[in-house]
């Protein structure tokens, strides 16, 4: 078995503890050392009793970089009697799949010990390959853990999913990370503790802080200052906060898919809710994450008929006009033209009436099946229309207030209302139109 498919990955690396960045060689061995995610590990927690009662089950653990994932997987691989096995999903195949599914298979009928397999990067997994997995899971040969910081449901095949305890993990805070490097600088086999080493509470901080909870990002950050700084006279090495801003200089900030979707539903709610954070989701998106503004303006003009609508037609005026002052003077400048836009819509009256509208015209569409024109309404122009009974139209413009009764709809659902116009905005004299129609 080839190198990454090592049974042993964790359990038989002799490695020199020098050898190994200083966030690998304090990576927590147990569970008490393990620090954050109190809710999911936290003393009594379900999955903390099954890890130190080696009971883990098929789990997947979802959450942003450097918050734990791999680091509870290599406490379940110390802990467990079993074996286990860590495959990456950028590189594995199938063929690797089945190479330990094979032998998981040959370890437990021979010995009665059980596999678990431990696949970093799920989401790096094609459907095939996931698929490759399922029976085995199913069948109890392996025990699956898999790790991802990808939004599962949206790349963890459906059967593998509901096969596997899900649990959230949450980024990590700055105190986690200052725990993890005070941690290090007090350890002296594996940590920073066999230097002459003096870290400013400055410097730790500002690593902290930049670091955007990724214990990793933090340790190695401490680790550069210390290697790098120059030793004074009597040997001591002194981290300062000008060394420390030159060892980490920007905070790690997420933006992957599922990241982006969640901003963009964020977004779209705070409009919907009459709240000026869909501005700080805007420019949040655009300046820190690099998401194209234009996403936001198509979103902005589905929300001013979905959420506005007639309440303020001006919204989709203002919201179109953003898009197209973004096409001619692009981005900053339009920054200006698209904040105004998105003001405008969270300042205006609300109101669903157009969506609900939708839904119920739908709703009829399947209820009929098939609709017919009612004769009146159509095509008159062209000879022989009459001969057909193609009358009996009433033109509204000849008529008091341009309005006339007359049949529109089929005569199944010839008295059916799909729009109500609401008491918002401008919608309340469309409503006062409405009731004096009746």
């Amino acid at each position: 078995m080839n190198r990454k498919m090592d049974l042993f990955t964790y359990q038989n690396e002799e490695e020199a503890p020098r050898a190994k960045l200083l966030a690998d060689r304090m990576r927590p061995q147990t569970i008490d050392e393990y620090i954050g995610q109190a809710d999911i590990v936290g003393p009594g927690k379900l999955l903390r009793r099954a890890i130190e009662a080696d009971q883990v089950s098929s789990i997947l653990l979802y959450g942003p970089p450097g918050c734990g994932k791999t680091t509870l997987a290599h406490i379940i691989s110390k802990r467990t009697q079993g074996e286990f096995v860590k495959l990456n999903a950028v590189e594995a195949s199938v063929k690797d799949v089945r190479e330990v599914i094979d032998r998981a298979k040959m370890t437990k009928s021979m010995y009665g010990r059980k596999t678990i397999l431990f696949l970093d990067e799920v989401h790096r997994f094609n459907s095939s390959r996931q698929d490759a997995l399922l029976p085995a899971v199913e069948q109890g040969i392996i025990i699956f853990i898999g790790a991802t910081t990808e939004n599962p449901f949206h790349y963890v095949n459906g059967a593998l999913l509901s096969r596997s305890t899900l649990f959230q993990l949450q980024s990590l805070t700055r105190e986690d990370a200052l725990t993890a490097m005070r941690r290090a600088l007090m350890d002296k086999e594996r940590g920073l503790g066999f230097m002459d080493l003096q870290v400013e509470e400055e410097a730790l901080q500002h690593i902290a802080s930049m670091a955007g909870g990724d214990i990793r990002r933090a340790l190695n950050a401490l680790e550069i200052a210390a290697l790098t700084t120059p030793s004074q006279p009597d040997g001591s090495v002194i981290v300062t906060l000008e060394v420390a801003e030159e060892s980490i200089r920007k905070p790690t900030i997420r933006a992957d898919e599922s990241t982006q979707y969640d901003i963009l539903s964020a977004f779209h709610k705070s409009v919907r809710g009459s709240s000026d954070a869909a501005l700080f989701w805007f420019l949040y998106a655009v300046e820190k994450l690099g998401m194209d503004p234009m996403t936001f303006v198509r979103r902005l003009i589905v929300a001013c008929s979905e959420d506005i609508g007639l309440a303020n037609p001006q919204a989709m005026v203002q919201a179109v006009t953003a898009m197209d002052a973004y096409h001619k003077i692009g981005w900053p400048e339009a920054k200006y033209n698209i904040t105004q836009a998105i003001l405008f819509a969270v300042e205006s009256p609300k109101s669903n009436a157009a969506a609900i509208a939708i839904g119920n015209v739908m709703n009829t569409i399947e209820q009929i099946g098939s609709a017919e024109v009612p004769l009146h309404l159509r095509d008159a122009h062209y000879s022989g229309a009459q001969r057909l009974g193609h009358v009996g139209y009433k033109y509204p413009h000849d008529y008091p207030s341009h309005y006339v009764e007359q049949q529109y709809l089929p005569d199944r659902i010839a008295r059916k209302k799909f729009y109500q116009a609401t008491n918002q905005g401008m919608e309340d004299k469309i409503r006062q139109n409405q009731e004096r129609r009746k």
